[in-house]
């Protein structure tokens, strides 16, 4: 029988002590050795929490090293042993759940119900990964030429590398750990130095949870610390989530070093309303996907497509429920959209209002008239609505990654799909119709990785794989779920003939099947 966890008792942890976040290599924390560090805030309210260790080139390998002395046993455990750890892991993560999301709360500002949610998406990557068993099982074919029998399985690569972006510091390397550890790698993450707590403590969790040391290892840092594992030559693959031109970056700088990667970039999803939709429905969907997290999700909804005659009383119902959105800091039971993770990001998203409404938007709410952006400590602004938005604004065009939803009117569906379509990123898309019809037309020709119909944020399941299309991936391969087991694995064909005494002949031909 499978053996599980004790449950972990619980300990309130509303935010990180004072003090210094180190590096968890070979199983046990080791102070950072470089000199060199970067500060850790509370966004609610403005000030430093810790400081982080920034890792030097010397310390990655450390961590690399780490991991490839652990991968030969690892790699050698049975999978009913590794399944176990995996069980192991899942029911420590789910009992520490309200913990971890303490930490989401405390160093990134989620509100508290957002923070479990990410901590719930995680965890359904980590039950997946329970499945491993069944996830690599290979094919055969018996008697594929006479007397020779071929089969295929699928095998870990070794040391695989997880680089993690601040706006989900437990989920995503969830999708990447659980796969790449199931699979019978050994992993070193780099997690954002934004907001790294959340890594130390899931790396604590598998220790408990009897993961052998060294399969799993944290090292924090920046540039420093990316460059090093994508040099490094004992680094088999690379995993990331982050901007496009950083993506673009990991990956030719990973792949250019003889790694596989997998580097998924920026959005700019588009929610298409066309005139018989659920005016009720679109509204909420799009307040609830565009402001979420303080519009801190590569799959937020950042555009809303009006089409046609939909547009004002679309717009009027999205005005109707914003003064209803409660921003605050996760504290504070009441709140609903938390601030944003620095103050220099909050900055500069503020400023695609001031930019939007030079080049010609209305702005019909504004964020900045909120008091906790006038006169707050932490890094808040208030949801924000720009109208009348065209593809040649600034604001159009970047990634604004904020509460910041803007609106772009057009005549026709054909426009909507244009519109979709011709944008850089393909990250997500939606649409909010009635008509069956044009939903399955709208499916058929978004050129994005994942489509919502009456669904605004279409994240996958963790079953399905996670991914987008253009500038929103860089590799062949999205991430967890099917792909992500093909990811961290390769194939290997084996074809196998036993001796038949007096069968045995020499023969220079070509081998044939037949």
């Amino acid at each position: 029988m499978t053996q599980v966890a004790e449950p972990r008792v619980q300990s309130p942890r509303p935010e990180p002590s004072p003090g210094r976040v180190s590096h968890w290599i070979g199983g046990r924390l080791v102070p950072g050795g470089s000199g060199r560090h970067g500060p850790v805030y509370n966004p609610a309210t403005g000030r430093l929490a810790r400081e982080v260790d920034f890792a030097s080139a010397e310390e990655i390998d450390a961590a690399v090293e780490a991991a490839r002395a652990a991968f030969p046993a690892w790699r050698s455990t049975s999978l009913s042993k590794r399944t176990e750890i995996l069980f192991n892991i899942r029911n420590l993560v789910h009992d520490g759940r309200e913990e971890i999301a303490a930490l989401l709360t405390a160093e990134h500002g989620k509100v508290p119900s957002d923070a479990l949610g990410e901590v719930s998406r995680g965890l359904e990557n980590l039950e997946f990964a329970c499945g491993i068993p069944h996830l690599l099982k290979g094919a055969f074919s018996e008697q594929v030429s006479t007397g020779i029998d071929v089969y295929q399985i699928r095998q870990p690569i070794g040391v695989v590398a997880g680089i993690t972006p601040f706006n989900f510091p437990a989920m995503v390397p969830m999708w990447m750990f659980a796969n790449a550890i199931a699979c019978g790698n050994t992993f070193v993450l780099k997690p954002s130095e934004k907001d790294p707590s959340a890594s130390m403590l899931i790396a604590e969790l598998l220790k408990e949870a009897g993961l052998p040391d060294g399969v799993f290892n944290v090292v924090h840092g920046d540039k420093v610390a990316v460059d090093r594992i994508l040099e490094h030559p004992d680094v088999a693959a690379v995993s990331f989530v982050g901007s496009t031109p950083i993506a673009k970056y990991i990956y030719e700088t990973g792949t250019r070093n003889g790694k596989r990667v997998q580097a998924l970039g920026g959005a700019k999803n588009h929610m298409v309303v066309l005139p018989d939709a659920d005016i009720d429905m679109a509204a909420d969907a799009a307040v609830s996907a565009g402001y979420g997290s303080a519009g801190e999700r590569c799959m937020a909804i950042s555009v809303v497509v009006a089409v046609g005659e939909v547009a004002d009383p679309l717009v009027d119902a999205i005005r109707s429920r914003l003064p209803k959105v409660r921003v605050g800091p996760g504290s504070d039971a009441g709140s609903e959209m938390g601030p944003l993770v620095t103050r220099e990001h909050r900055d500069k998203v503020a400023g695609y209002l001031e930019k939007g409404a030079a080049a010609g938007a209305a702005i019909v709410a504004d964020g900045r008239e909120h008091s906790l952006y006038k006169d707050g400590d932490g890094f808040f602004l208030g949801v924000s609505l720009l109208d009348r938005v065209t593809p040649d604004m600034e604001s159009y065009q970047n990634e604004i990654f904020g509460p910041v939803l803007e609106v772009v009117r057009v005549a026709t569906y054909d426009e909507a799909v244009k519109l979709v379509n011709e944008n850089p990123y393909g990250n997500g898309t939606a649409i909010f119709t009635r008509d069956g019809g044009a939903a399955r037309q709208f499916q058929f020709e978004a050129q994005a990785g994942m489509v919502g119909i009456n669904v605004p944020i279409p994240v996958p399941v963790a079953y399905y794989s996670f991914g987008g299309w253009k500038n929103s991936l860089f590799g062949d391969l999205h991430m967890y779920g099917p792909e992500g087991i093909q990811f961290y694995t390769r194939g290997k064909v084996v074809t196998a003939r036993w001796p038949d005494p007096g069968t045995s002949q020499v023969d220079l031909g070509f081998p044939r099947t037949r």
